[in-house]
């Protein structure tokens, strides 16, 4: 416990002077502007402080409620220090390291996604998992606005400067559990690039991950995509 140290106040000039200083500090704290994610409620005098929770370990599983969040956040910054682009293949949670790079499976329909953890919440009561624009729209869960999902952690946080530093793209084609349906789906694409099979495991099970090419730039990226898409295939751009 801090030792504090009184000392008496000279006269009623220092008591306006304490005063005074009083109410600037109290002013200069009200002018902090708030952030995404609410500051958590200081405990009472009596109560000892609550423990966060422990953040998943690597190949923990989750499973719950996702929902979505686009125009209202796009263009702000994000948790992570970066700007939040509705168009990127990003997530938000509330416990999990930021940069943590996990797999989300829509529970419906069964499709499968990576991505990185960049931002907090949903604060919504029974949610676990917010999805960007772009993660929802290839899940499935747009247009019902929540799904259920189950979550795998692949890998430990990655600082963004790194993730900055490293960018690379590539066209997501698909991801299966059955290799014998990522290979078909190989074979099909295979007149449009250089597609390939990157398999990547989980504590639930193995996905088989349909890629093709590699992009420095975004751009480029997306005119492929959009070739690709016209000849009925579906394509999500990820960041390698």
């Amino acid at each position: 416990m801090l030792k504090t140290k009184s000392f008496p106040l000279i006269g009623s000039m220092s008591l306006r002077v304490f005063l005074f200083g009083a109410f600037t500090l109290t002013l200069a704290a009200c002018s902090v502007p708030q952030s995404r994610v609410p500051a958590p409620a200081s405990p009472a005098p009596s109560v000892p402080p609550v423990a966060a929770p422990t953040p998943p370990t690597s190949r923990a599983t989750q499973t719950g409620i996702a929902s979505w969040y686009g125009p209202g956040f796009h263009g702000k910054p994000t948790a992570m220090g970066n700007i939040y682009d509705q168009n990127e293949i990003t997530a938000a949670h509330q416990t999990l390291p930021l940069g943590t790079k996990i797999m989300v499976t829509n529970l419906d329909n069964n499709r499968s996604l990576e991505m990185p953890v960049t931002d907090r919440g949903p604060f919504a009561k029974g949610r676990i998992l917010d999805l960007s624009y772009a993660s929802a729209q290839s899940l499935g869960a747009v247009g019902p606005g929540t799904i259920p999902v189950r979550i795998e952690v692949l890998d430990g946080p990655i600082p963004v400067s790194t993730i900055r530093a490293t960018l690379d793209y590539t066209l997501q084609l698909g991801s299966f559990s059955q290799l014998q349906n990522a290979h078909e789906l190989r074979d099909r694409a295979k007149s449009h690039g250089e597609v390939y099979v990157v398999p990547i495991q989980t504590k639930a099970t193995t996905y088989y991950r349909v890629r093709l090419g590699t992009f420095t730039d975004r751009g480029a990226a997306e005119e492929k995509a959009k070739q690709v898409a016209q000849a009925g295939f579906p394509v999500v751009i990820m960041e390698k």
